[in-house]
């Protein structure tokens, strides 16, 4: 007599609970820059970089996990595009120096090829250090933790100074002149003293 093993639903799903989601392993497979290094601050900046996602289990992504992607850029405007077997899927756009993608955009079966084109548009800062950091990516787990050996850090050497701005002119007050006397010298009014005693002296020896 063979005799069938039941398993509860409600212990299945504890099981899978356990297993720990295995992480895709993203690849950068290209990447541009306009213009080409160094960066100028003060200058803009566009970037593209293209992605593959390479399964590590039984789907390319896994849904609880999700992509971080930061900038180092001031002012960055996001495009990110979602490829499936090459053609477009999913695509979103953000701004700021952060942007997130959900897992559930790239999770599909294995039979996918799935890969992302991200679009970063930015200033450099006027106080950049160099290297700038321009985009990083790094995989976050289910509980928003960085998960090891994910993280694609793009950076760029800053050179030069920031443009110098246009000085903007100011309204001052006008300057109106005052005629000052200059002071006599003290001397020139001894020596004047000193030839009228003289020639009041001569003019006493004609006399006698």
């Amino acid at each position: 007599m063979i005799r069938t093993c039941f398993v509860p639903v409600t212990i299945l799903i504890v099981l899978l609970a356990l297993i720990p989601a295995v992480s895709a392993t993203i690849v950068l497979s290209d990447v541009a820059y306009t213009p080409d290094a160094p960066l100028v601050p003060g200058s803009t900046v566009h970037v593209v970089a293209q992605y593959a996602i390479i399964p590590s289990g039984s789907t390319t992504f896994s849904t609880g996990h999700s992509l971080q992607m930061e900038t180092g850029l001031s002012d960055a405007k996001w495009s990110i595009q979602i490829l499936l077997d090459g053609r477009n899927a999913a695509q979103q756009s953000a701004s700021g120096s952060a942007a997130f993608v959900n897992g559930e955009l790239l999770s599909y079966s294995t039979n996918y090829d799935v890969g992302m084109i991200v679009n970063i548009e930015g200033f450099v800062p006027a106080a950049a250090g160099s290297p700038l950091m321009v985009l990083q990516v790094e995989e976050l787990d289910n509980s928003g933790s960085v998960v090891p050996g994910s993280v694609i850090t793009l950076s760029q050497p800053v050179a030069g100074t920031a443009p110098a701005k246009a000085a903007v002119p100011t309204l001052t007050s006008p300057v109106i002149p005052v005629q000052t006397t200059a002071p006599r010298a003290s001397g020139f009014g001894c020596a004047v003293g000193i030839i009228a005693c003289c020639l009041a002296f001569l003019a006493g020896i004609r006399r006698e």
